[in-house]
C-alpha cells in the first residue's frame, strides 16, 4: 500500500531506519507509526501475555480432539500456556499471582475459532465504511472484537479487511479482542468480488491514485501478474498471515455476478510464489467449479466458500488436500442490507450449502468452520450460533472439533507467518492457554453455545482470563 511519506520525510525516514537497528525509542515508536514504518516487525511479534498461575480443579475436559470428556481432573496454567493436566490434585504455591478455580465438574474446552472473518466489516456497511473516516471504523471494529471474545471466540482469521492496526492494538493489551491472522485488503481485479468503485471510477490509470477502497485498506485491484505479485508483497510486509484473493464473483460487489472467473491462472500463480517465498499460503475466494479449479491448479491451499461447486471439483479438492474454508449459509444475513440483485445472488448461493456439506463428506474433504459474517452487529452476536447449525450435517463433537483443533491445523498453515506460535485450539499439556469454562456438556448439548453471556462462565485468552462469572474462586 501507498506509505503516504512525502519527499520532505527522507531525511526523517533515514533517521528512524538507523535507530531502529538498535532500538525502538519512544521518539522513534512515535514517528515509525506516523510514518508507516517498523510496521513489519511489529506485526509479527506475539502479545507478551503473563496471566500469572490459575489452577482449575474438579473440571471434565473437552480436549479439542475427542468426542468425550475427561475424567474430573485439574488443569495448571501457568504464564500463556498450559503446564500440567492430571487426575489428580496438583500442588501450587499460594503467591499473590496464583488463582484456583473450582470448576464444580463443569467443563473445560478450548477457545472457540472462526476462520473467515472480517474483523472491520462487521458493524460498518458498505456505506459507512466507504464515507466514514478509518478513525472511527476502527474504533467500531474495536468494540467487535471484545464481543467477539466474550462469545467465546479466542481466535479469528480475517479474511479480508484493514485489520493489521486492529490485531496490534489487541496483541499490545490495548483492548481484549481475539488473536487476529490477518489478511490485509483482499486482492480483487477490475470489476471483480471487492472492487467497490463507482463506474463514474472508470478508467483505472496502472500505477495511478488509489481508490478509496484501496486507500482503506479494503481491497487491491491487481489486473495482471506483476501488479498481483506487488499487492502480495505489501500485504506480507505489513505481516499477513495469509493472502486472500477473489478468484470469482460474490455477493457483496456492485458489478460482480456470481458466475465470472477473474484472476487468470497466471495471475493467481504469481499470487502463490510470493506467498510460498514467505512461507505462507494463498486463500481463494471462489464458488463455482472453474474459479475451484482454477484456484487449485495455480497451487492455492485453501478455497473459501466453494457453495456451487460441483462433483468434480470436490473430488479435485479431496485429491489434492487443498482445504475447503466453507460456512453454513441458512439465511440472507448480510445480504439483507444489500440490493435485491445482491439478494437473490445470496439466495443462489444459499441452495448449494447442503450440497457442499455433502460433497465435502462424500470426499473426506479437510473442513473449517468459519461465518463470513458481514455488515451487521445482531448477526454477529449470533455467531455462535452458526456452530450450533453446522449439526444439520455433523454430529455435536464433529462440529466443536472442527471449530476447536481442526480450525487451528488450518491456521498452522502460515508456517514462519504464524503471528501466535504454539498449538492452537487443543487442552494440552504445552498448549496456548485459551479456554472456556463452560457451565454444562455442550457435547451432550450444544445449544449452550448460543448463549455465551449465560454459559461460558469462564473465557481465558493467552493465560489471562478476561471473564470470570464464578462466585467462588479463591
Amino acid at each position: 500500500m501507498n506509505s503516504g511519506i512525502p519527499l520532505s520525510a527522507s531525511s526523517s525516514v533515514r533517521t528512524i531506519r538507523s535507530s531502529k537497528r538498535a532500538s525502538c525509542s519512544s521518539w522513534t515508536v512515535a514517528a515509525a507509526l506516523s510514518l508507516g514504518l517498523c510496521r513489519a516487525s511489529l506485526a509479527q511479534q506475539a502479545p507478551s501475555a503473563d496471566g500469572g498461575t490459575t489452577l482449575f480443579q474438579n473440571v471434565r475436559i473437552f480436549d479439542g480432539r475427542n468426542a468425550t470428556l475427561s475424567a474430573p481432573s485439574s488443569v495448571l496454567v501457568r504464564g500463556n500456556k498450559i503446564e500440567t493436566i492430571s487426575a489428580q490434585s496438583i500442588a501450587v504455591d499460594r503467591q499473590a499471582d496464583t488463582r484456583v478455580i473450582d470448576g464444580g465438574g463443569r467443563t473445560l474446552m478450548p477457545g472457540l475459532s472462526d476462520v473467515h472473518w472480517h474483523a472491520m466489516l462487521i458493524r460498518s456497511t458498505p456505506a459507512i465504511m466507504l464515507g466514514s473516516d478509518v478513525g472511527y471504523t476502527t474504533l467500531l471494529a474495536g468494540a467487535e472484537a471484545t464481543a467477539t471474545l466474550m462469545r467465546g471466540f479466542t481466535t479469528v482469521r480475517d479474511m479480508g479487511g484493514p485489520s493489521f492496526s486492529l490485531k496490534r492494538a489487541i496483541d499490545e493489551g490495548v483492548l481484549p479482542g481475539p488473536r487476529i491472522y490477518p489478511s490485509g485488503p483482499m486482492i480483487t481485479i477490475t470489476g471483480g468480488h471487492g472492487d467497490f468503485r463507482q463506474l463514474t471510477d472508470l478508467p483505472r490509470t496502472i500505477g495511478g491514485m488509489l481508490n478509496r477502497i484501496e486507500q482503506l485498506g479494503g481491497s487491491m485491484i491487481a489486473d495482471s501478474p506483476d501488479e498481483v505479485r506487488v499487492r502480495v508483497r505489501e500485504q506480507l510486509m505489513q505481516g499477513a498471515s495469509q493472502i486472500k484473493l477473489t478468484a470469482g464473483g460474490g455477493v457483496a460487489s456492485p458489478f460482480s455476478p456470481l458466475d465470472v472467473s477473474t484472476f487468470t491462472e497466471a495471475e493467481l500463480r504469481a499470487a502463490v510464489e510470493a506467498a510460498e517465498n514467505w512461507g505462507t499460503y494463498v486463500s481463494t475466494h471462489a464458488y463455482t467449479p472453474v474459479s475451484i479449479q482454477r484456484s487449485i491448479a495455480a497451487g492455492v491451499k485453501v478455497i473459501e466458500h466453494g457453495h456451487l461447486m460441483d462433483d468434480a471439483s470436490a473430488r479435485l479438492i479431496a485429491e489434492k488436500g487443498v482445504w475447503l474454508s466453507t460456512q453454513p449459509f441458512l439465511e440472507l444475513g448480510g445480504a439483507a442490507a444489500l440490493g435485491s440483485e445482491q439478494q437473490a445472488q445470496m439466495r443462489q448461493v444459499i441452495s448449494g450449502t447442503d450440497k457442499v456439506y455433502a460433497l465435502a463428506k462424500k470426499y473426506k474433504i479437510k473442513v473449517a468452520f468459519g461465518t463470513d459474517i458481514l455488515f451487521s452487529q445482531a448477526l454477529a452476536e449470533r455467531q455462535g450460533n452458526s456452530l450450533v447449525d453446522m449439526t444439520r450435517w455433523y454430529t455435536p463433537a464433529e462440529a466443536l472439533i472442527m471449530a476447536t483443533s481442526t480450525n487451528a491445523e488450518l491456521l498452522a498453515l502460515s508456517g514462519p507467518r504464524n503471528p501466535y506460535p504454539g498449538k492452537l485450539g487443543v487442552v494440552e499439556e504445552g498448549a496456548l492457554a485459551d479456554l472456556l469454562l463452560v457451565d454444562g456438556n455442550p457435547l451432550q448439548n450444544i445449544e449452550l453455545i448460543k448463549d455465551p453471556a449465560k454459559n461460558f462462565l469462564i473465557i481465558m485468552k493467552d493465560g489471562k482470563i478476561y471473564k470470570n462469572l464464578l462466585v467462588r474462586d479463591k
